[in-house]
C-alpha cells in the first residue's frame, strides 16, 4: 500500500544519505524486462534472488522526494539491490558522476558540454520525471498572491523592494500588501533548480539575463542564500516577508502559500501536478533526451516546469552494477511513474517514455548489452 503523501515526503526530505533496504516482496510492480508491454510485471522464480548489489547515486534535490519513494519499493521487490542517493544538488552530482564516484548522478540542468568534455566516457541523460519550480512566500495576512513576469523578475532584480510595490499590486487587485521590506531567498549550492529558475526569467526578463545570468551557479543581486530545497523552504518559512523558489513537493509538505503565476499565454496558473503535465504538451525532445520546457506557450501551462535526469555513463565498466543500474531505471520509467502523481511530480508523457526506453537499450558494459529482450 502507497503511504499517504505528506507521511512519505514528510520522512524523505532532509540531506543525509538515503540507504534504504527491505525485506522480500512479490513480483507486483516489478521491473519489466525490455520486451515487456509498459508497466507489467516480470515474474521472478523462487530462489533466483541476486546476489547482494550496492549502487550509489547523488545529485539534484528536485527530485528526492520521488527518487528515495522509488528507491524504497524497488527494494521490496529486489532485496539484493541496494541504492543510497545522496541529495547534494544538481551541481555536484555532476561532478561526482565526471569523477566516477557514484555509479548515477542525477541534475534538473543538461550538462554543458564543457561538462560533458571532461567526463571520461560518453555521459548520457534519461529524463525520469517532470516538476515544477514554485515560489513560496511568507506574507501571513495575504492567502493569495499574483506574480506576473515583470514583478517576478523585479523581485529577484532586486529592483522591487517592498511588498505593496505598485508592480506587485497591479495583479493583486483588492488584496491589501503590507509596507514590508522582500527578503529573497535563494540557492547558495550548485542547482538544478535555480538553473531551471533562471532559464525562466532569462527568458522572460533580458535585464535578468545581461545583469544575473542563467546556470545552476549566479550571483543574486540581493538576498540570503542556503543550501538545497530543504534550506530555501527551511528560510521563507521562518522569515517573515521572505520569497524564494523550490521544487513543489517541499512546499507542499511544509503547507507553504505559493504564489500564482502569469504564463506565457496571458492566464495565471497555479503551481499543480495537471499546470506541469500542460507545459509538456506537444513538446519533441530530442536524441540527446534533454530539452527545456519553462515558459511554455500553452493555456493551461505552469511556466516554470522541467525534466529532471538521471546520468549515466553508456558503457559501465562493471556488468553487474551497469545491469541492476538499467533495469532500476527502466523500472522507473514504467512503474515508477505511478507513483509521481502522490509526491507532486509529473509522469512523463508516453512519447518520451519511448525515446528512453530506446536509449536504455544501448548501455553496456563492454561489448555486452545489459538489458536483454524478452
Amino acid at each position: 500500500m502507497t503511504m499517504p503523501r505528506r507521511s512519505w515526503i514528510g520522512l524523505i526530505l532532509g540531506l543525509s544519505v538515503v540507504a534504504l533496504t527491505g525485506c522480500k516482496g512479490g513480483s507486483k510492480g516489478e521491473a519489466p524486462k525490455p520486451g515487456d508491454s509498459a508497466g507489467s510485471a516480470a515474474v521472478a522464480q523462487k530462489g533466483e534472488e541476486p546476489k547482494s548489489t550496492k549502487l550509489n547515486g547523488a545529485g539534484a534535490t528536485f527530485p528526492y522526494p520521488l527518487y528515495s519513494k522509488w528507491v524504497s519499493e524497488y527494494n521490496k521487490l529486489h532485496p539484493g539491490i541496494m541504492i543510497n542517493y545522496q541529495s547534494i544538488g544538481s551541481g555536484g552530482g555532476i561532478q561526482q558522476i565526471i569523477k566516477k564516484t557514484v555509479d548515477f548522478g542525477a541534475t534538473d540542468a543538461p550538462m554543458s558540454s564543457d561538462e560533458e568534455s571532461k567526463a571520461p566516457g560518453k555521459l548520457i541523460h534519461i529524463p525520469t520525471t517532470l516538476g515544477a519550480v514554485v515560489i513560496p512566500y511568507n506574507l501571513p495576512d495575504v492567502a493569495e498572491l499574483k506574480l506576473d513576469s515583470d514583478a517576478l523578475a523585479g523581485i529577484f532584480l532586486g529592483d522591487i523592494k517592498k511588498w505593496n510595490d505598485e508592480k506587485i499590486a497591479a495583479s493583486n487587485a483588492g488584496v491589501k500588501l503590507p509596507d514590508l521590506d522582500i527578503k529573497v531567498a535563494f540557492r547558495s549550492d550548485g542547482s538544478g533548480t535555480t538553473a531551471v529558475f533562471t532559464d525562466y526569467l532569462g527568458k522572460i526578463s533580458p535585464a535578468f539575463k545581461e545583469k544575473v545570468g542563467v546556470g545552476k551557479s549566479v550571483k543574486w543581486p540581493a538576498g540570503l542564500g542556503a543550501k538545497g530545497n530543504e534550506g530555501v523552504t527551511g528560510q521563507v518559512k521562518t522569515t517573515p516577508g521572505s520569497i524564494g523558489y523550490v521544487e513543489l513537493a517541499y512546499a507542499m509538505q511544509n503547507k507553504m502559500p505559493t504564489a500564482t503565476l502569469k504564463n506565457a499565454a496571458g492566464k495565471f496558473v497555479k503551481p499543480e501536478v495537471s499546470a506541469v503535465t500542460a507545459a509538456a504538451d506537444g513538446v519533441e525532445i530530442p536524441d540527446t533526451l534533454h530539452v527545456s520546457i519553462s515558459n511554455s506557450s500553452g493555456e493551461a501551462a505552469y511556466p516554470i516546469a522541467s525534466f529532471t535526469y538521471i546520468l549515466v555513463y553508456e558503457d559501465m565498466p562493471e556488468a553487474a552494477k551497469g545491469k541492476a543500474l538499467a533495469e532500476f531505471f527502466w523500472w522507473a520509467i514504467h512503474d515508477g511513474q505511478k507513483l509521481a502523481e502522490p509526491l507532486f511530480y509529473a509522469p512523463l508523457p508516453a512519447p518520451v517514455v519511448a525515446k528512453v526506453e530506446a536509449k536504455l537499450k544501448t548501455l553496456k558494459s563492454g561489448d555486452k548489452t545489459l538489458l536483454s529482450e524478452t
